[in-house]
């Protein structure tokens, strides 16, 4: 580490947000070393770090001030737009070369934003989503989703590496924040999935956790990004492992068995459109991943 790195390294945090992720990842700054100036609207919450070794500060401002870099883990766009530019708020505290580190689950177009009015005031930002649950916050285990410049990244590295395992680094600022909705929108969606093939297993008769054990051992449960994308549509290869037909067929004895039982599978019906357009593309004899070519397709019009 150059002189320069060093005048830039991080040693005093401010820390905005202490819910049920903000709370057990500031701990972790803490037993990391970093002297950290906490700040949330909930009193006992902000006790109770305090509690373990951090400062409370009255406002989001007065955490930030005298800082090296702030860290907000809030609940959406309009808190942490209101921590950062509104009364008392973290922007005009934050002296110019010092780190901004935004790690909620909010809207990218929000991110720019703050990112732009960020540099404007001479702080570089990170935006840092992450992954996992609230017991992997406690263990110190999140996957971190980060976005911004090399320099910025290697910066709050240190620190995100007190909060995760794993560190990837997605692109410009912004890039995380968009690979965590890209993420979140798979797992929510195959959650709605999820719940509709169980129902549709207790209906017919099946032990749903025998059900679930098959599962695991099909595409069904390992998921498609481990399985038929990387050997075939990521590659460019659409000759047929799985025919569209076929899955067109099989998607079709599904949702005939479950409205025969009364079964809703929404989101069911709504992957079968996706199947008849590929039919009515000429893509049935393609194997079935060709939905993601299609797909693309779709988006470039």
């Amino acid at each position: 580490m150059g002189a320069s790195d060093k005048e830039h390294s991080v040693k005093t945090i401010g820390f905005v947000g202490l819910g049920t992720m903000g709370a057990p990842m500031a701990r972790n700054l803490l037993r990391g070393g970093f002297a950290l100036n906490a700040y949330d609207i909930d009193a006992k919450a902000l006790a109770a770090l305090v509690s373990d070794g951090a400062v409370a500060a009255g406002s989001p401002a007065e955490a930030s001030r005298g800082t090296d870099a702030v860290v907000t883990m809030l609940p959406n766009s309009e808190h942490v737009e209101a921590a950062l530019f509104g009364r008392d708020g973290i922007a005009d505290a934050m002296a110019p070369g010092s780190l901004f580190i935004e790690m909620s689950t909010i809207a990218p177009a929000a991110t720019d934003r703050f990112a732009r009015a960020m540099a404007e005031r001479g702080v570089d930002m990170v935006d840092a989503p992450v992954g996992r649950s609230s017991q992997h916050a406690v263990e110190g285990r999140l996957l971190i989703m980060a976005g911004g410049s090399h320099a910025a990244v290697e910066r709050a590295r240190p620190v995100l590496e007190k909060l995760g395992d794993t560190i990837v680094h997605c692109g410009a600022v912004g890039m995380g924040a968009r690979m965590k909705i890209v993420n979140n929108f798979m797992s929510i969606a195959l959650n709605s999935l999820t719940a509709e093939a169980l129902v549709l297993a207790e209906a017919s008769g099946l032990d749903p956790e025998l059900a679930r054990k098959v599962m695991l051992g099909t595409t069904a449960g390992q998921g498609h990004m481990s399985t038929t994308y990387p050997g075939k549509v990521l590659k460019g290869d659409l000759t047929p492992g799985f025919m569209i037909d076929l899955a067109h067929k099989d998607l079709g004895l599904a949702r005939d068995l479950a409205a025969a039982l009364g079964v809703a599978v929404p989101t069911g019906t709504a992957a079968g459109a996706l199947y008849d357009a590929a039919r009515a593309a000429g893509r049935g004899r393609q194997d079935w991943t060709a939905l993601y070519d299609l797909a693309r397709a779709a988006a470039r019009q």
